[in-house]
């Protein structure tokens, strides 16, 4: 099942549901782009290799490109989070709980890029919905645990292979160039970082975008009274619309977290952060080809550190990490608990 560009804007004009839930949808994706989508260009920015208005819109070309080939390839993310959660039985409360959990996750992510941290809006939108999925059906019943198994996997699999990924890579390339004039090697690393930059930027497209398309499908069946749709294909249009929409945001907020992600956490040079984006997007593209929602944060963010930890312990800013890590812990439950409590509220009011 899918819609066409011409049913959407018809449906917008006439059913106000779709619309306040599209307009819900498109401000999660803004602040993704806030928040996550920075992530790709962060160490590109902080080694000066890329200016960051150059950097922000190479990330939103990027970015779309993520989005639409493997989308194309492999939709099996987006399908992931949409069967993540139970919206059936009345598509009336199930859209309005919807909404409510579109709003935690604003209410999250800005106070997030608010403080300048990198939080996963990833894990915020899968903690959100679920929350709101909990108080929609009275109980646990409302989480597809064989999905949701898929989440802790990609939690697992972007902080252990992001670190890991990091510190070999950045092993392999001192290795490598351990006999090459640093000036030679500067300007290869130059160019090789846009260019990790560039495959960070279009895997988070892949991974993020995904999501989030799933979740903007979920409400337009739920505000056409469907709750049942076990498949559907993303239409182009939308690919287009979740590409600009994050690249608006990137552009608005981004360099907060450039500044806490790639110049707060670890000082790095240019072949550092050349080996960062290698690792962090490699594992990206093998979650993203298996179908694995992992979070574009944790697999960048640990990747630095891996990077960090291959010359020494102490070259990393654990501080700073301290800060990210409570971010991310608190993410599930903050986010889920307030996607419960506002489902509730809403459902009431409404």
């Amino acid at each position: 099942m899918t819609i066409s560009l011409f049913e959407f804007l018809n449906q917008l004009v006439s059913n106000l549901p779709l619309l306040i839930t599209v307009i819900l949808t498109l401000g999660v994706i803004l602040v993704n782009g806030w928040t996550d989508a920075p992530n790709a260009i962060a160490t590109c920015v902080s080694t000066r290799c890329m200016r960051p208005g150059s950097a922000i819109l190479m990330a939103a070309f990027f970015n779309f490109l993520g989005v639409l080939f493997m989308t194309m390839l492999n939709a099996t993310v987006a399908q992931t989070i949409y069967k993540m959660v139970d919206f059936g039985g009345d598509s009336k409360n199930a859209l309005v709980a919807l909404c409510a959990s579109l709003f935690a996750i604003v209410l999250w992510a800005t106070a997030a890029w608010y403080f300048g941290i990198p939080t996963s809006e990833s894990h915020a939108l899968i903690a959100g919905i679920s929350g709101s999925a909990i108080a929609l059906q009275g109980g646990l019943n409302g989480i597809n645990g064989a999905e949701w198994i898929k989440v802790v996997y990609g939690l697992v699999f972007s902080t252990v292979v992001g670190f890991g990924a990091g510190y070999i890579v950045t092993k392999l390339v001192e290795l490598v160039c351990r006999n090459m004039d640093r000036r030679k090697t500067n300007a290869f690393f130059k160019n090789g970082q846009i260019a990790g930059a560039a495959s960070m930027a279009f895997m988070h497209g892949a991974q993020d975008g995904q999501k989030f398309m799933g979740v903007f499908m979920l409400g337009v069946f739920l505000a056409n009274g469907v709750g049942n749709v076990s498949n559907f294909v993303i239409p182009p249009w939308l690919m287009i619309l979740c590409s600009a929409v994050m690249a608006l945001g990137t552009s608005i907020g981004g360099y907060k977290i450039i500044k806490s992600v790639g110049m707060g956490m670890v000082k790095l040079e240019k072949y550092q952060g050349f080996a960062a984006d290698i690792a962090a997007s490699s594992a990206l593209f093998v979650s993203s080809i298996t179908g694995i929602p992992v979070s574009t944060t944790h697999t960048k963010t640990t990747a630095i550190m891996g990077v960090g930890a291959s010359k020494r312990l102490s070259s990393v800013n654990w501080g700073t990490v301290k800060e990210m890590v409570l971010a991310w812990v608190l993410t599930f439950p903050g986010c889920g608990l307030i996607g419960y409590l506002m489902a509730l509220l809403f459902m009431h009011i409404f």
